[in-house]
């Protein structure tokens, strides 16, 4: 049985899981959406927990208990499954930032902030404690911030791990650990906490579980101290920024103004329960002796209708559409063409890559682009530039950061014409658009993109950036705009802005923003990008075309119903080749090709899953040259002649996941952003397995494989320069010649 999380199975129950956030107690918890595109967060059992003997039954259990709970610091319950080959809970999708990921990129929090973080979390512990139940792993990673506080995630899960489950002292001990580790950034003495917060901390860390405050008795004690209330957010500026990211990757309007709402008041305290200062004397005494050493972090520097509803013939112009004259429109199979005439499907197989070269560095690498001749390595503390034959250091490295890094959505980095681009910070600036020359390492120009939108005198958004990419002497950076005037909201739809610059100069040349706006293409060259979007709910996306001629002005339009994979914000789920944009559209299943200036159709090509039952394609990338265009299709990779859609041959990359019916495919979702790019005979993809395949680009055979049994849980990263695949997993940077050798 596939397991979400394990081996790259992306759905489970009613739900598409779109990304891994973080594993709590037996759990990995994902975010996730409805077929009608509104978000939840689920968390999946392990699969050697699941076949514990009594844990169906206590799971259970502990999810009747959750549903009955509620508070401003909990995450609501909204289904589960504890008799599902994997057992699975869902919880109402919050906006927000794991605590340890905040503290990792940011450093400790405040005094008020910390202050914050461990009223609500005893809130949060009072309302489980009081309702006869506990959490289990209260910790960094079961914590989430928000604009609003913090709040305790995986209800159900943790708390039914145990048998007998533990005890609620083991939450308070939880509780100061995790607070401690907010505190301290992992260091475990409680000196490193504000005065405030030392002696009922360290109370919570005490050996002995009887001397342990309550979570009463922790709330009471913060309110009598009397302390000033908190003004304004509750955050750091970089945290809200990051929360605000990680928000729009998931797709969902996110606004977070300058006030946080109104917190609630404390629970009411029974009389002769308050704590005693002999246990937090005692508690600050013995608890530093209880944690364990904090993790070093890592970080590498050198130093059902197939056919659109509607295309348009004109700018803004929305018509009924018509099968051209000559149009093709034919069918595959996710294994096999549906016709008997088609390619047979090659199963991958192929040696062991041979490396080029391989050294390890000081810093992981957050971000990777490589030309022929050098690759650029971004850390989250420099960026460095190394030879591309052998590794070494070429030039001197540059104070420019990019802590967030490439994901499947975010691809901060570009190159073109003997040019990087990147979007960084410096230690003494952030947002910026920076051009370095590939000869010789030194800074071309940066430029401060503005955070504020220019809306009159007040302020109304925050433009995020998700990812950078040059045509011609233009660069673009897309991305989503933040509203401060609002709430967060999975229910509306984003608003995607496009911003162009001078590649010479980086001088700012036009902006266009909408809802009409979520992932935009931008091809190699000419003047027409295109945009797709769509709003939660089984309502009709677009696919959009953006003339960059006449300054981002919205030209031929096309319909796609059941356009869900279009809601989220980031890299685009669509491709150029040979003057035609190529996207999904139907349910999913049909693969489009309309001509760049008119958007008129050239060709469609629907795909059958092996059962019959419907398939969605994933992200279709073209060859370097245009002439051919790949699409993932279940756990294959079909290739096409852009010019008229003709299947040329078909690879399978992994086996099609079991879980939950037949029209679950790893591959096609897996394949997306940059984890499938080409160079000039050789395609590359990586697999649900995360293992990198080179294929040859004329017969679908596999010329060898990388795997990596170390590599990070989110896999590696890697970029193609010139005829060599470089892949960045932990400290080590690795180059792969295309042809093996």
């Amino acid at each position: 049985m596939d397991h979400p999380g394990a081996d790259g199975a992306h759905r489970i129950g009613p739900y598409a899981l779109l990304r891994r956030q973080s594993t709590a107690g037996g759990g990995d918890v994902f975010a996730a959406r409805t077929d009608e595109g509104l978000l939840v967060t689920v968390t999946v059992v392990r699969p050697e927990l699941a076949a514990d003997p009594g844990f169906r039954d206590r799971f259970r259990a502990a999810v009747d208990a959750a549903r009955t709970l509620s508070g401003p610091f909990l995450v609501p319950v909204v289904d589960a499954d504890a008799d599902a080959p994997v057992p699975w809970l869902a919880t109402e999708f919050t906006a927000g930032l794991p605590l340890r990921q905040a503290v990792d990129r940011h450093g400790p929090l405040s005094e008020p902030a910390l202050r914050m973080l461990a009223d609500g979390l005893g809130r949060a512990l009072a309302a489980l404690h009081a309702a006869g139940t506990v959490h289990g792993e209260v910790s960094p990673d079961s914590v989430l911030l928000t604009m609003d506080g913090p709040r305790i995630t995986a209800l159900g899960i943790v708390g039914a791990t145990g048998s007998p489950p533990p005890p609620p002292t083991d939450d308070m001990l939880d509780l100061g650990a995790t607070v401690l580790f907010a505190g301290s950034g992992g260091d475990p003495d409680t000196g490193a906490l504000p005065v405030s917060l030392r002696e009922v901390i360290g109370g919570c860390l005490y050996p002995e579980p009887p001397d342990r405050p309550t979570a009463e008795q922790l709330v009471d004690y913060l309110r009598h101290q009397d302390l000033p209330a908190l003004k304004g957010s509750w955050l750091p500026p970089e945290v809200t920024a990051d929360m605000a990211a990680a928000t729009v990757a998931m797709g969902s309007v996110s606004a977070g103004g300058d006030d946080r709402g109104p917190i609630p008041p404390p629970p009411v305290i029974a009389a002769g329960t308050g704590v005693s200062r002999r246990k937090l004397i005692t508690g600050l005494a013995g608890g530093a002796a209880v944690l364990g050493g904090a993790a070093a972090a890592l970080a590498f520097s050198g130093d059902s209708s197939p056919a659109p509803d509607g295309r348009a013939g004109g700018p803004g112009a929305t018509t009924r559409p018509s099968s051209p004259s000559g149009a093709r429109s034919t069918s595959a199979s996710s294994a096999s063409p549906s016709s008997t005439a088609g390619p047979k499907p090659i199963v991958l197989s192929g040696p062991k890559a041979a490396e080029a070269w391989s050294g390890a560095g000081k810093h992981a690498p957050t971000c990777l682009e490589a030309s022929d001749k050098v690759v650029m390595v971004v850390t989250d503390t420099a960026t460095s530039f190394l030879d591309a034959a052998t590794g070494k250091s070429v030039f001197p490295a540059l104070n420019t950061t990019n802590g967030f890094g490439t994901s499947t959505d975010k691809y901060p980095t570009a190159y073109a014409d003997g040019v990087f681009y990147l979007l960084c910070d410096t230690p003494g600036q952030s947002g910026l658009l920076a051009a370095f020359d590939a000869a010789s390492g030194k800074v071309k120009w940066a430029t401060k993109m503005a955070e504020v939108d220019p809306g009159g005198s007040t302020r109304t958004g925050l433009y995020m950036s998700a990812y950078v990419a040059v045509a011609g002497d233009t660069v673009y950076v897309c991305g989503h705009l933040l509203k401060t005037d609002g709430q967060f909201s999975s229910k509306s739809p984003s608003t995607g802005y496009i911003r162009a610059f001078n590649a010479a100069t980086g001088k700012g040349l036009w902006r266009v923003k909408g809802t009409d706006i979520n992932n935009v293409l931008v091809p190699p060259s000419g003047s027409h990008l295109l945009a797709t979007s769509a709003v939660p709910g089984k309502k009709p996306g677009r696919v959009q075309m953006i003339d960059a001629g006449r300054r981002g002005a919205r030209g031929w339009k096309v319909s796609v119903p059941h356009a869900a994979f279009y809601f989220t914000t980031g890299w685009p789920l669509t491709c150029y080749a040979a003057g035609l944009f190529l996207f999904a559209g139907g349910n999913g299943d049909t693969l489009f090709a309309v001509d760049a200036a008119t958007g008129s159709e050239k060709w469609h090509q629907r795909f059958d899953a092996k059962s019959g039952d419907q398939v969605q394609i994933g992200t279709p990338f073209a060859s370097l040259d245009g002439t051919t265009v790949y699409v993932p299709v279940g756990s294959d990779l079909a290739t096409l002649a852009a010019a008229d859609g003709t299947l040329q041959w078909v690879a399978t990359l992994d086996g099609p996941s079991e879980l939950g019916g037949s029209n679950l495919f790893n591959a096609s979702l897996r394949i997306s952003g940059k984890s499938a790019q080409c160079s000039a005979d050789t395609v590359f993809a990586t697999d649900s397995a995360k293992t990198l395949w080179a294929i040859d680009a004329a017969t679908g055979r596999a010329r060898w494989r990388y795997s990596d049994p170390g590599q990070p849980d989110v896999g590696f990263l890697w970029t193609v320069g010139g005829d060599h695949v470089f892949i960045a997993s932990h400290l080590t940077l690795t180059a792969i010649a295309a042809h093996g050798r």
